[in-house]
């Protein structure tokens, strides 16, 4: 899996969780996870999580650490596992930080506050992931925690890589581990 960190700031708006969004506008072309800073606003028509739709819940963070990552020849479920995959990755970051945190599912939170959105879906070629992770918790319709504001974590960048690298490596992983083990 190839990794990258898009060092100009992108708004997520959600129609980025498309498939061959990685590739037309990087050059990627492989299973990949790619992250970037900015202001998050994802409209209810842009949503694909049809229970925030229908609890009119849209969502936005106005300064957010997002995950994108794109995967072939993978079903929803196995997509979706991976997504609490990236998310248990986020998670021991953090607490090799010395942070607690919890996971509920797909989400993370800091002392009872949200810290993370994230969402799977597929598409006709491949699962789609989207992890947001708040920077910054100013201006947010929830209460949220947030990378910079309560964790202090300033080295965005690092921190992005190193989830990054830890979750391509994971991946490659459970696949090479998939290949020495015989049938029975």
């Amino acid at each position: 899996m190839k990794t990258l960190f898009i060092d100009k700031e992108i708004k997520y708006i959600g129609s980025q969780l498309a498939p061959h969004w990685i590739y037309k506008n990087f050059k990627i072309q492989s299973d990949a996870i790619v992250a970037f800073c900015g202001e998050c606003d994802v409209k209810l028509t842009e949503m694909v999580d049809i229970e925030d739709v229908i609890n009119n819940e849209p969502i936005y963070s106005k300064y957010m650490l997002s995950f994108i990552s794109e995967q072939f020849n993978v079903n929803l479920v196995e997509g979706v596992f991976r997504q609490r995959l990236l998310m248990c990755t986020i998670k021991e970051a953090l607490e090799k930080r010395g942070f607690k945190i919890k996971r509920d599912g797909d989400d993370l939170f800091v002392d009872g506050r949200k810290l993370s959105v994230s969402i799977a879906t597929k598409s006709a070629t491949s699962v789609l992931i989207h992890t947001g992770i708040n920077i910054l918790s100013d201006n947010a319709p929830i209460p949220v925690s947030a990378l910079e504001t309560d964790l202090g974590i300033k080295d965005v960048k690092d921190f992005a890589q190193e989830i990054m690298k830890n979750y391509a490596d994971e991946i490659e992983d459970i696949e090479l581990a998939s290949t020495k083990v015989r049938g029975v």
